[in-house]
C-alpha cells in the first residue's frame, strides 16, 4: 500500500523516522511530505534515505531561473491520486485547524483537501494546546468526517509540563493504520463493473448528440472500489478524466458500444454499478458526410437506444446491480418505479437541478433506494464520499439478501 506520511513541526518529528521503518516492515511504500516547521526539527535527507523516495517540502518547487514548474504546481493532485492512505504524525494544532477549516496554504494542507483516501492523524502538542476548546472542536470535526484521530498519550512533555499531548506510541499509530487499512479492504475478492460518463450518438462525421455528464461520479465509485480491495473494470464514455490507478478502463463512445463492452465484462463481475448517463435515443441514420446548412427546417429521426441497466439486470443472477436515476421532478416516485421496472437492487437518485448536485459538479445530493425497502437520503457531500456510501449500502443490502432463505431470495 502507498502511504503518504505528513510530518509537521514539533519535537516528536524525530519519531517519524522510526515510523517510516515500521511502516515499511508492514510492507508499505512511504512518500514523506514535510511542512516548513518540520524541517526545523529533522532533515528531509533523513526521510529520503529511509524511504528511498524524494521528500516533498514545498507547494511550488523553483526551477533554475526562479520559475516554478507546472509539474510542481499540480504535484499535490498527483500525490493525492496515488495515495492509498494519508498519515500525519506528528500532527500539530496548526495542521488540525487547517484540515478542519479547509485552509490550504502549503503542500500538506492542500494535499489533504485533494485526497480521497482514508486519513489518520496523530496529534502531538502542549497539553494546554491539546485541551483547548478550539483544538478539541477541530479534532471532533475531523472525526465526524471519518478521519481517524489517534489520541495523544500522557507523560512528560518537551515544554516541561505533564499531561496529554505526547505523540501516541508507535504501536498505537501502527494499529490505527492497520485497522483503517483493513476496514477499507471490505471489497477484496469482489469484481466491480462500473459504467461512467456520457455516450455520444453521431449525427454526421462532425456532430453528435450527448449530455452534460462529466463522468466524475462513476470515476469516484471506481476509485473507491479499487481502494477497498476490489478488482475494478470501468467502462467509460468520452471524458476528460485520467484513468484511475489500479482500474481497467474500457473506452467506448455510443450506447451500443457501451452495451457490448458491458456484456463482455458482466460475466466476471460480482457487483455492477451503472452510473453512466446513457443517451436514451440515437440518430436512426447518421449521415456519412457533413450535413450542410440549408434554408429549410431540418429534422432528425431518432430511435431508442438499448436500456443497458434493464438488459443486464435480466441476467444478473447473484450479482448486485445498482442503477442511477437523474431526475428533475418526482425524484422518489420515479426512483422507486425504476427500481422495480429495471430489476435493480439499488437506485441512486438525485434531482439534477438542485444546487450542488448533478452533472459536472464536485458534490452530489442523492437518496439511495434499496430493494429491501430502505430509503437513505444523504446530505450534500463530495462525490468521493457519495461513492463510499453507495458501496457501504451495497454491502449492507447484500448481507440482508444473503440472510434470507434461498426460496425467498428467488421470489424477491
Amino acid at each position: 500500500m502507498r502511504i503518504t506520511l505528513g510530518v509537521t513541526g514539533g519535537m516528536a518529528a524525530y519519531k517519524s523516522a522510526e515510523l517510516v521503518r515500521r511502516l515499511q516492515d508492514d510492507g508499505h511504500s512511504i512518500q514523506v511530505v514535510m511542512t516548513r516547521a518540520a524541517r526545523e526539527f529533522i532533515s528531509p535527507l533523513t526521510f529520503a534515505a529511509l524511504s528511498g523516495q524524494r521528500v516533498i517540502t514545498d507547494l511550488f518547487t523553483n526551477e533554475p531561473g526562479g520559475s516554478a514548474s507546472l509539474e510542481s504546481a499540480i504535484d499535490h493532485i498527483a500525490v493525492a491520486q496515488r495515495t492509498d492512505l494519508l498519515l500525519v504524525a506528528p500532527a500539530t494544532a496548526d495542521i488540525l485547524a487547517k484540515f478542519a477549516r479547509g485552509v490550504a496554504d502549503d503542500f500538506l494542507s492542500t494535499l489533504y483537501l485533494a485526497c480521497t483516501a482514508p486519513v489518520v492523524v496523530a496529534p502531538a502538542m502542549n497539553v494546554n494546546m491539546w485541551q483547548h476548546a478550539a483544538t478539541q472542536e477541530n479534532a471532533s470535526a475531523l472525526r465526524k468526517r471519518g478521519v481517524c484521530v489517534v489520541e495523544p498519550s500522557e507523560g512528560y512533555l518537551a515544554c516541561g509540563m505533564v499531561g496529554a499531548g505526547r505523540l501516541a506510541e508507535l504501536d498505537a499509530i501502527l494499529q490505527a493504520v492497520r485497522e483503517t487499512v483493513n476496514a477499507q479492504q471490505d471489497l477484496r475478492g469482489e469484481s466491480v463493473l462500473v459504467t461512467a460518463g456520457p455516450t455520444c450518438e453521431d449525427i454526421d462525421p462532425v456532430r453528435f448528440l450527448t449530455n452534460r455528464s462529466s463522468g466524475k461520479m462513476g470515476y469516484a465509485i471506481a476509485i473507491a472500489a479499487a481502494r477497498r480491495g476490489a478488482r475494478v473494470v470501468l467502462v467509460s464514455g468520452p471524458t476528460a478524466l485520467a484513468i484511475p490507478e489500479g482500474v481497467e478502463r474500457v473506452d467506448v463512445r455510443s450506447a451500443e458500444e457501451m452495451l457490448r463492452a458491458v456484456r463482455n465484462k458482466f460475466a466476471g463481475s460480482t457487483i455492477a454499478i451503472f452510473a453512466a448517463a446513457v443517451a436514451d435515443y440515437r440518430v436512426a441514420a447518421p449521415a456519412t458526410h457533413k450535413i450542410k446548412r440549408g434554408a429549410e427546417p431540418f429534422t432528425l429521426k431518432l430511435e431508442p437506444n438499448p436500456d443497458i441497466l434493464a438488459t443486464m439486470a435480466k441476467e444478473k443472477g447473484d450479482r448486485m446491480v445498482i442503477g442511477f436515476a437523474a431526475e428533475t421532478d418526482n425524484v422518489a416516485e420515479n426512483a422507486r418505479k425504476k427500481l422495480a421496472q429495471k430489476n435493480a437492487d439499488l437506485i441512486v437518485a438525485n434531482d439534477v437541478g438542485a444546487q450542488g448536485a448533478g452533472f459536472d459538479t464536485e458534490t452530489n445530493i442523492v437518496t439511495l433506494f434499496s430493494r429491501d425497502g430502505r430509503d437513505l437520503p444523504l446530505a450534500r457531500m463530495s462525490k468521493s464520499d457519495v461513492a463510499q456510501r453507495i458501496l457501504d449500502e451495497a454491502l449492507r443490502l447484500r448481507g440482508v439478501m444473503r440472510s434470507k432463505p434461498a426460496s425467498q431470495r428467488a421470489g424477491d
